[in-house]
């Protein structure tokens, strides 16, 4: 017990961390906006315009909720004050005193990595494609693994997934796997997993059990809001269907419900076939499409490394951003954040917070530096 206290942030500490919250959470320009869209909600006809009504409101909620999170780490601080100075006549109050720092240490470390997520397009939800690199079957196992482990992850986030594309290996594993992960965040945070990751094992397909090294590319994209304009003419876009080869409900397999888009000025092609009904493939797809598309202006309107799928590297040796070893030894490494761990087994099974917010703390220093 005695460890465990000297671990925790003192009160000074803590105050310190509050007092940088409210600077970089803009407690201050929050309060003054809120007010002015409190105002604006109470105008008689603020709903005769319903799409801007839509938006004022959403955006007063979210304002609302950012004040509403400071005040909380506020009181808890206040609270812990006021246990700190009983507890000299009482000891018990030490306890509720230690339990209020452990609260709020840990309600502050998740504002500080909130803080990080201020770009456009950081709270949407993400698609996350996962495509086999070199490592022919292998690799095809590899995608399969880490679909798996951002869907348990997701899981474990509390975040919604959402199948839009998953193509069966031709032996074993996906030779695809696109998802829509649903969440708080999700682009924002997800955005860590943009890359090539590898991986270092014992063949599960040779007889030999000779050491093989696998590669699979992850792109992180951001689900694009309809209100986000995007240079997308359907008359430019060639639709085709045909029949889906993955799992899924009763119609797939059975019905050309699967839809491929392709389009003709990038020459871009998006596939998806894991909904339930050609409509919906459809509608899918075009959300993927969006999303590239919007990548591909950013692209070329900052002339410089897309921040959206950071650097573009073949899906082979000496350019991967993380490696998954297995044999001879255990262990993950993030090669930009140097986070690492040797408990394979929990990293697969999902428990990657720690290299998530890794690589967001390395990003923001090399901002900084």
């Amino acid at each position: 017990m005695a460890e465990e206290q000297i671990q925790l942030a003192s009160l000074d500490e803590l105050a310190e961390r509050v007092a940088a919250a409210r600077e970089y959470r803009h407690i201050n320009e929050n309060e003054s906006l809120l007010e002015k869209l409190n105002e604006e909600i109470a105008s008689p006809d603020f709903w005769n315009d319903s799409q801007n009504a839509l938006q004022v409101s959403k955006r007063a909620s979210e304002v609302r909720s950012i004040l509403d999170e400071y005040e909380h780490v506020a009181s808890l601080l206040e609270d812990a004050r006021t246990a700190d100075e009983l507890s000299a006549d009482d000891e018990m109050f030490a306890e509720e005193r230690d339990e209020l720092r452990r609260q709020l240490s840990d309600l502050l470390d998740g504002l500080e990595v909130s803080s990080w997520f201020s770009g456009e397009m950081d709270p949407c939800d993400a698609i996350v494609s996962i495509n086999p690199g070199q490592g022919g079957l292998e690799a095809q196992d590899w995608v399969d693994m880490l679909y798996k482990m951002y869907s348990k992850y997701a899981e474990k986030k509390g975040w919604k997934v959402r199948l839009l594309d998953i193509t069966p290996g031709e032996v074993i594993g996906l030779d695809r796997a696109v998802i829509q992960v649903e969440g708080k965040n999700a682009y924002g945070m997800l955005r860590s997993e943009n890359g090539v990751h590898r991986l270092v094992r014992i063949s599960p397909t040779d007889d030999k059990k000779r050491r093989q090294t696998t590669f699979a590319g992850v792109e992180v994209l951001p689900v694009v809001d309809d209100e986000i304009e995007v240079d997308l003419n359907v008359n430019d876009v060639r639709v085709d269907v045909y029949r889906s080869s993955g799992p899924g409900g009763q119609c797939v397999n059975t019905t050309d419900s699967a839809v491929r888009l392709t389009h003709i000025p990038t020459g871009i092609v998006v596939t998806c076939q894991n909904q339930k009904s050609q409509l919906q493939n459809k509608d899918a797809a075009f959300k993927v499409l969006r999303a590239k598309l919007y990548e591909l202006e950013r692209q070329k309107r900052e002339e410089e490394i897309d921040a959206l799928r950071g650097e573009r590297m073949d899906n082979s040796f000496g350019s991967q951003i993380r490696n998954y070893v297995l044999y001879p030894y255990q262990l993950v490494k993030d090669l930009r954040s140097g986070i690492e761990t040797g408990n394979v087994d929990a990293v697969l099974g999902g428990d990657i917070e720690e290299f998530v917010i890794g690589y967001h703390r390395w990003r923001v220093a090399q901002r900084l530096a």
